[in-house]
């Protein structure tokens, strides 16, 4: 509720915004970012940060013009009500203002959220249209990460809910159905943020957070616990379903995957895994808290001799992975990260420990996963930088290299106490910035987003 995470308050509209440098005019579209805004909060002593109602920050970019800025908190039934607004259509069984990520769909734009409520579609001036279930074929709950494998048209989701004994892997197909459901049997109800994709295989993460019944009874807004007992493992399936072939690892926490690919007889996973143990409602507090930073790791599942190898790729405190989406479930070369100081430190401090020293600061990163290197774009104390999110130059070029293009993210402008949209040559990464787009205001840290190109 405080620094950088403080919820803004209105919403807002301006066009014409001012910009330092060139907006590159190749970038046609969206760019728009999700995350946790409460609103009409009544006792904060009883806010998890994670469950604010989801606010969507938009900059639309047309002929090397930023021609408006928008934030819209997603309309659920309990939104409008709040906001003294009608709400369309009769209320879902499950309805939550989605926070977590917004994307693309088949000419759709939808906000989305895990374990349990039916995504809302926006329009493109961020208004919200309804509830989307995937025309007709969405029975039960969603998740916060998919996967779209542009070679196959197809989009694929792992979704969880507490009242299942099993995860689902869903696949929407390029008619925009849900063609398949596989049903993976899991004990205790984990929670399943994220999972992986490869040209052959859906990875899966079976990690020690799960659902506690006895939580939920007290009423505990986030009812998932540290589970020492639960075992820790990874599965791997077939795309088209089948068995599941689990490999055990040691207790970690795996939030977000950066990619993954087949190589020989081995699934390769680039991912951020936080050590063990993680309390996704810290111990009682608003949390999250974990024992030390999330770090670049990667995975190797070797199918032949069944065991995982895990290997750090950049032990500095960073989240939020992102790849060029083309390369999605293929063998990728770069990743882009953040490095928020603020965001750090409240996973450190959740529980009203010492905050940390004053090693931790506002970056973004650009990794080479080939060199095994890393640049870094180094941004002033209490910048904020969201998630890095890369644009292609052109998209419709398959001689492009994987890194041609921009990496644009919300960075927080300390001086005016306000964002801006930072657009970063790819191919120049530690240089100046290409544009500097100045918004009327704050874009609280939260979560994912993405770059929606016009049509």
């Amino acid at each position: 509720m405080e620094g950088a995470f403080t919820p803004v308050t209105e919403e807002l509209t301006a066009f014409d915004l001012p910009v330092t440098g060139r907006v590159p005019r190749e970038l046609n579209g969206r760019f728009l970012r999700n995350g946790p805004n409460v609103l009409g909060l009544e006792d904060p002593r009883a806010h998890h940060w994670m469950l604010g109602e989801g606010m969507v920050h938009g900059v639309r970019l047309r002929d090397g013009r930023a021609e408006w800025y928008r934030n819209r908190w997603v309309r659920s039934s309990q939104v409008a009500g709040k906001l003294g607004e009608p709400y369309p259509g009769p209320v879902p069984a499950e309805d939550y203002a989605c926070n977590t990520h917004v994307i693309p769909h088949r000419g759709r734009i939808l906000a989305l959220q895990e374990s349990g409520p039916a995504p809302y579609e926006l329009d493109d001036e961020l208004n919200t249209v309804g509830t989307y279930d995937f025309r007709g074929t969405l029975d039960g709950a969603f998740t916060a990460h998919t996967k779209f494998d542009a070679h196959a048209g197809e989009l694929h989701a792992v979704a969880y809910h507490p009242t299942w004994d099993h995860v689902r892997h869903l696949v929407v197909d390029p008619a925009g159905r849900v063609a398949r459901t596989t049903r993976i049997p899991v004990p205790d109800a984990p929670m399943m943020h994220d999972f992986a994709l490869t040209e052959r295989y859906v990875v899966v993460f079976d990690l020690p957070v799960t659902f506690d019944e006895a939580a939920a009874g007290r009423g505990a807004p986030v009812p998932y616990v540290w589970n020492r007992h639960h075992a820790t493992r990874v599965g791997v399936m077939a795309r088209c379903g089948g068995p599941v072939r689990w490999f055990g690892i040691e207790p970690v926490f795996h939030s977000h995957t950066l990619n993954a690919y087949d190589e020989g007889g081995c699934v390769v996973v680039d991912l951020m895994a936080f050590p063990a143990p993680f309390q996704v409602a810290g111990r009682g507090s608003g949390g999250p808290y974990a024992a030390g930073t999330a770090r670049l790791e990667r995975w190797t599942v070797d199918l032949r001799h069944g065991h995982v190898r895990q290997r750090v790729l950049d032990d500095r405190p960073q989240e939020f992975p992102r790849v060029n989406e083309a390369v999605v479930s293929r063998r990728h070369r770069y990743g882009y990260t953040a490095a928020a100081a603020d965001m750090t430190a409240a996973y450190l401090t959740a529980d009203g420990g010492d905050p940390p020293d004053d090693a931790f600061s506002d970056a973004l990163l650009k990794h080479d996963l080939l060199r095994g290197s890393t640049e870094v774009h180094r941004l002033p104390r209490g910048a904020a930088a969201g998630e890095a999110v890369f644009v292609p130059r052109d998209a419709a070029d398959p001689r492009a290299a994987e890194d041609d293009g921009y990496a644009i993210a919300y960075v927080h402008d300390p001086e005016r106490g306000a964002a801006d949209l930072l657009i970063l040559e790819a191919q120049d990464f530690t240089g100046e910035p290409v544009a500097r787009v100045r918004l009327p205001g704050r874009v609280p840290l939260g979560f994912h987003g993405s770059w929606i190109p016009d049509a």
